[in-house]
């Protein structure tokens, strides 16, 4: 019997003019309604109009939320997934979409996350694509203050951490590219412990559900419904890698055979295209991608 996998996309992914097709659906306004009220600012008039707030984490994190939870719950008037998975924020989305909390708790969460966030300054990331494994192994090893952060695919990881260290990994490591990310601190880094910590304080305060769905977390990617297991691993993700490569990688050992992506872009099934071989692999970025979807 197939199954299916539905991810969702982080930060990074955004584009100006994400979800405004949504605004023709009534249940969607509301949300947009809801999203104001919550953040004290205009999701739809960021995401329509404003390219230079859209591309801060402030403001990246929660419109990317509501972006992909109101296309998430558009498709799944349809259908359901057997598993999900999220790519750092998107682990929210996921989440939400496995009813371990409400919308609502969950946007007041992603609004905290990003304000903390934002506020976790000094620290720089930057992607590396096309490079020797055993080799960037070696000289993270050998490097104070930098880590591997983004584990995405055998050929595209992010690091992380101070600005020094960084660039040292970059001058020394052999690879097709060096992306410095444009990002206001190191994050999956042991850089954000301070905000990690007080992160902790706002999830031990919210109630978790067992999930209705196996969740593939991002610092452990073992799918799990259980609600404490969730909450744990959230709160070691800020701090914590993203091991996406393992992710995709766990698809087709839990028999997934089809993952839908939903949210802007196509990153993620671009990485799950590049580790699996065997999956078919769909984008919902759009209110009309949604009806475009094989169920």
């Amino acid at each position: 019997m197939s199954k299916t996998a539905w991810v969702f996309p982080g930060q990074g992914s955004q584009a100006l003019g994400m979800g405004i097709d949504l605004l023709e659906l009534s249940e969607a306004k509301e949300k947009f309604v809801q999203a104001e009220e919550i953040l004290g600012w205009s999701v739809r008039d960021i995401c329509q109009n404003d390219e230079e707030k859209l591309a801060r984490t402030l403001y990246t994190q929660p419109c990317l939320y509501v972006v992909e939870t109101i296309l998430a719950d558009i498709l799944g008037k349809n259908e359901k997934p057997d598993l999900v998975a999220g790519h750092s924020l998107g682990e929210y989305i996921a989440l939400y979409v496995a009813g371990v909390f409400e919308w609502s708790t969950g946007l007041r969460l992603v609004k905290r996350r990003a304000e903390l966030m934002e506020n976790a300054a000094g620290g720089k990331m930057a992607a590396l694509i096309g490079f020797d494994r055993e080799q960037l192994d070696k000289i993270l090893a050998e490097t104070k203050d930098v880590v591997l952060a983004n584990d995405n695919s055998s050929a595209q990881v992010v690091i992380s951490g101070t600005p020094e260290a960084v660039e040292r990994v970059m001058s020394e490591v052999k690879a097709k590219r060096k992306k410095p990310l444009n990002v206001s601190g190191a994050f999956h880094s042991p850089m954000m412990a301070e905000a990690s910590a007080e992160f902790k304080d706002v999830l031990a305060s919210v109630e978790f559900h067992r999930s209705s769905v196996p969740v593939l977390s991002n610092v452990e990617p073992i799918p799990t419904v259980e609600a404490d297991v969730l909450k744990q691993r959230l709160i070691q993700q800020m701090t914590g890698r993203v091991r996406w490569r393992e992710i995709s990688l766990a698809l087709p050992e839990q028999g997934i055979t089809r993952v839908v992506e939903i949210g802007p872009g196509n990153v993620l099934t671009g990485l799950i295209k590049r580790t699996c071989s065997g999956i078919s692999l769909e984008n919902v970025r759009s209110a009309a991608e949604t009806n475009l979807v094989r169920s």
